[in-house]
């Protein structure tokens, strides 16, 4: 490969942005919904099934539900998208605080981690 066009590709690559927002892991069988947040949706479900999986998720309800009813019972669900390129990161932290407080009350959820 030219090393024009790899310069090229990396600096796209670091300029693509990645979308933000708030997701939710259900559980098929009990119903339960658990609400979190990420800075980078499109590799959260990677992270958070991983995690689970390891036995080392950091919310205990969550990991005791995938024990009781498996990885597969799970899906995953993308609740809102946010897109502000005006936001510090600081700002950015906020609004998805926010957000998932929001999603939690309005689904009756449980927040994945913390309490929202």
């Amino acid at each position: 490969m030219e090393k024009s066009r790899r310069r090229d590709m990396v600096q796209a690559y670091k300029e693509a942005k990645t979308p933000f927002g708030v997701f939710g892991l259900r559980c098929a069988p009990s119903g339960e919904l658990w609400i979190g947040a990420s800075a980078n949706l499109a590799a959260q479900e990677n992270s958070v099934r991983f995690s689970l999986k390891m036995g080392k998720h950091p919310n205990r309800g969550l990991q005791a539900a995938i024990q009781a009813h498996g990885a597969d019972a799970f899906s995953y669900e993308i609740l809102e998208t946010l897109d502000d390129d005006k936001l510090t990161p600081m700002g950015k932290t906020d609004l998805l605080k926010r957000r998932v407080a929001h999603w939690v009350e309005a689904l009756a959820a449980k927040p994945l981690i913390g309490a929202a």
